[in-house]
């Protein structure tokens, strides 16, 4: 493709996309970053204009997998600004009578509050810690590969394959068995299937290894210090133009696309073989969100005292309890005490709001596919009862709310198709073999010449770490760039 307009061009501009487009930026190659919305960042983008003086991550806002990302380490996003913070507690779950199990940086305070569970929690997460590179360069690849620790990863893989209500049930106490839960939640998935608890194992031993910080002034500084490594090194990003065809792209060697299947799909659909396509619009999104963000007076008054300084919290009582929420939420109905997670991000980071005032979030599993219209208040109402239940007179210290339900996600974020978060269901063939089911040494090139997929429906999928755009770039380098 000799006198190409630029040697790649990215549709999308969310944490994949910026990623990829700083690794090709940095080797040495001509870029262009096309983004449908006026503003870059796609999932990492903050809000400064909802509420006066408070800074509210619209989507993602607490990151552990971007703490520990190979790809944010090698592009140096530290020297373009970004900066992680930490709650002076990284993780609570509070339980009726005022208590609350902890998960900290700190194991003390993890062990000292599970009881007789302490040692055998360390024992669980002791080796992941200590494995936690290794693992991380493993599970952070597209898994048709030989890997470079295979010890590790097979004795996690023990554990990860199995369900996550099982895995909970190793410990004896209610605490221990809880906070385990509430971490696998996190997959969106029924706790009862299996690989459900590798999405708890992994997020639990951050805390331990990277912690579960925020970005100094919101999310968006992420995609800020992603373009600026883009610019830096003669990169373009071009905000407010959407693409609907490839007819529409100017000339280049590479093609990537931080897109939901669908969406290249839609896209492509003149290049990409029919049964590409068929696998394509196969891909199955899973549970959406319904996300209030809260001013508040005053910061929380949670009746367990080690929930005043947790960045996160996962409220939903025992393990029994959110696993029979999420359950309810996959057979698609709305959970009466649905399990919630709620973010403190003005404890970790004070410029999020005014002087003397606090923010933070909260949000809940919904149905895909749901019409949420006329069950807003409900819903709204059953995650503020949660939050009541553990921290009586919450309400009182609420100055104003702003709510976001799926399709208020999905017009914010094409991607987000029924306000899925993951990027696509995490179970299954489709959590090995994303994006299309199908085992591939090569899951982010597609059978069209010259164009790929970077989004989180690529592997390794969900979260703010950037590895399927770098994973993707990686395989234009080779097989399109010469790199």
């Amino acid at each position: 493709m000799s006198g190409s307009a630029y040697d790649a061009i990215i549709v999308g501009s969310g944490p994949n996309g910026l990623t990829a487009a700083a690794r090709l930026a940095m080797a040495g190659y001509s870029v262009c970053v096309f983004e449908n919305a006026n503003e870059f960042g796609g999932g990492t983008r903050t809000s400064r204009d909802a509420m006066d003086g408070y800074a509210l991550d619209t989507c993602s806002s607490v990151h552990p997998f971007g703490a520990a990302s190979p790809a944010f380490r090698a592009l140096g996003l530290e020297d373009h600004g970004l900066e992680w913070l930490h709650a002076p507690i990284a993780l609570a779950h509070p339980l009726d009578g005022g208590r609350a199990a902890v998960l900290d940086r700190d194991h003390s305070a993890t062990t000292g509050s599970l009881a007789s569970d302490g040692a055998r929690w360390r024992r669980r997460f002791g080796f992941i810690e200590r494995h936690w590179d290794a693992l991380v360069g493993e599970l952070f690849a597209p898994v048709l590969r030989i890997p470079s620790a295979p010890f590790a990863l097979a004795r996690f893989g023990v554990s990860a394959l199995r369900p996550a209500t099982k895995l909970s049930a190793s410990f004896d106490g209610e605490a221990a068995q809880a906070l385990f839960a509430g971490l696998a939640a996190h997959s969106a998935l029924p706790l009862d299937r299996l690989q459900t608890s590798g999405a708890g194992l992994m997020l639990g031993a951050a805390v331990g290894t990277v912690g579960w910080p925020v970005a100094a002034g919101g999310s968006d500084a992420i995609a800020r210090s992603l373009a600026s490594v883009i610019t830096s090194n003669g990169g373009e990003i071009i905000t407010g133009h959407r693409v609907r065809s490839l007819g529409e792209l100017p000339s280049a060697r590479a093609l990537l696309f931080d897109t939901s299947p669908r969406g290249l799909a839609d896209i492509c659909a003149d290049a990409l073989p029919k049964r590409y396509l068929r696998r394509l619009l196969k891909f199955r999104h899973g549970a959406g969100a319904f996300k209030i963000d809260y001013a508040l007076r005053e910061p929380i008054a949670w009746t367990a005292a080690a929930c005043r300084s947790a960045g996160t919290l996962h409220l939903g009582g025992s393990m029994l309890e959110i696993a029979a929420a999420e359950a309810i939420v996959a057979s698609g109905s709305i959970a009466e005490r649905p399990y919630v997670l709620v973010g403190q991000s003005s404890l970790a980071d004070a410029s999020r709001a005014p002087a003397g005032r606090h923010c933070a979030w909260a949000y809940c599993h919904v149905p895909q596919g749901v019409d949420l219209r006329d069950s807003g208040d409900v819903i709204r109402e059953t995650i503020e009862s949660q939050i009541e239940r553990f921290a009586p007179g919450f309400r009182d210290v609420v100055i104003e709310r702003r709510i976001l339900g799926p399709s208020e996600f999905e017009a914010h974020n094409s991607n987000l198709h029924g306000g899925d978060f993951g990027g696509g269901a995490a179970d299954g063939m489709q959590l090995l073999f994303r994006p299309t089911g199908v085992p591939s040494l090569d899951p982010y090139r597609t059978p069209a010449p010259h164009v790929y997929i970077c989004s989180a429906s690529t592997p390794p999928g969900a979260g703010v770490h950037g590895m399927c755009g770098w994973n993707a770039a990686g395989s234009a380098l080779r097989h399109s760039l010469g790199g």
